[in-house]
């Protein structure tokens, strides 16, 4: 079952900016990568999924609620992280939480601490006070702590440390094995390759591919020969690289990086989908 249904969807900003007939699904249960570099259109088409702005043509669904007309319910039910978070700064996190609990009428008391102890985070804090991770973690807490089956993160571990994005990208696996629908916008490829069923690579504002992670691999596979001095060279290079060999000569097919495939589509060579 589609839970996130995106059809068509546009919004012309001039200039080639914006986003052109945008059209994907997020399967109940799957974990969806949304890739692209700054200004190709990720955060545009989030906001229209989160109701923050009217599609100009299309139209944008989740959990069967239009995304537009529905977005009260959307907004109040699906945790979602912005890519650049605001907060009330005079407040502190502990404030700021206890305001967003209140705004979803829900009590969310254990699932909260449990995820402050696991980002350990002190929310005692002034928010104007907080550097940038830790911003970001009460983000991260804000958007967990209701238990919500729809998530949808915007690049959601900007300014972590590696430590915590580590556990951010833990979270993600439990999440998922919980049968959660998730979709995240990341710039980072081991995050993505670790969590996600499928990815979608935008590019100027229009769908460049969207495919699970092996067959993207598999597309985009590379086949090299390899000539040793000697056959027995050869078989031994054969043996450590999983290769084909042939007298001297070595047959060898290499699956590239994700990181690899998504600059494919951003001039790397070859032509775009």
């Amino acid at each position: 079952m589609s839970v996130i249904k995106i059809s068509n969807l546009t919004r012309d900003y001039g200039g080639g900016k914006g986003i052109f007939q945008i059209s994907f699904r997020v399967e109940e249960g799957e974990v969806f990568g949304f890739l692209g570099p700054n200004g190709a259109g990720k955060t545009t088409t989030i906001r229209h999924l989160m109701g923050f702005l009217r599609p100009e043509s299309g139209k944008c669904r989740m959990n069967h609620m239009d995304c537009w007309l529905d977005r009260e319910q959307i907004q109040k039910t699906v945790g979602y992280i912005p890519g650049e978070i605001s907060f009330f700064e005079d407040m502190t996190g502990a404030e700021f939480l206890r305001f967003a609990a209140r705004y979803r009428g829900m009590d969310v008391g254990g699932r909260q601490r449990e995820l402050l102890d696991r980002f350990e985070l002190n929310p005692k804090t002034k928010i104007k006070k907080m550097s940038k991770g830790m911003k970001q973690k009460v983000g991260i807490v804000a958007a967990f702590m209701h238990d919500p089956q729809i998530l949808i993160l915007d690049e959601p571990t900007s300014g972590l440390d590696p430590l915590m994005q580590n556990r951010f990208v833990e979270l993600l696996a439990q999440e998922k094995k919980r049968g959660k629908t998730i979709l995240l916008s990341s710039h980072m490829f081991e995050e993505v390759e670790r969590t996600c069923d499928r990815v979608g690579i935008i590019r100027a504002g229009r769908l460049a591919a969207v495919d699970s992670v092996d067959t993207l691999r598999r597309r985009h596979m590379r086949t090299y020969t390899v000539t040793l001095d000697s056959p027995k060279r050869a078989q031994a290079f054969a043996r450590d690289f999983g290769g084909v060999c042939a007298g001297n000569r070595v047959r060898v097919t290499a699956s590239q990086s994700l990181e690899t495939i998504f600059l494919h589509y951003y001039g790397g060579g070859g032509k775009h989908a």
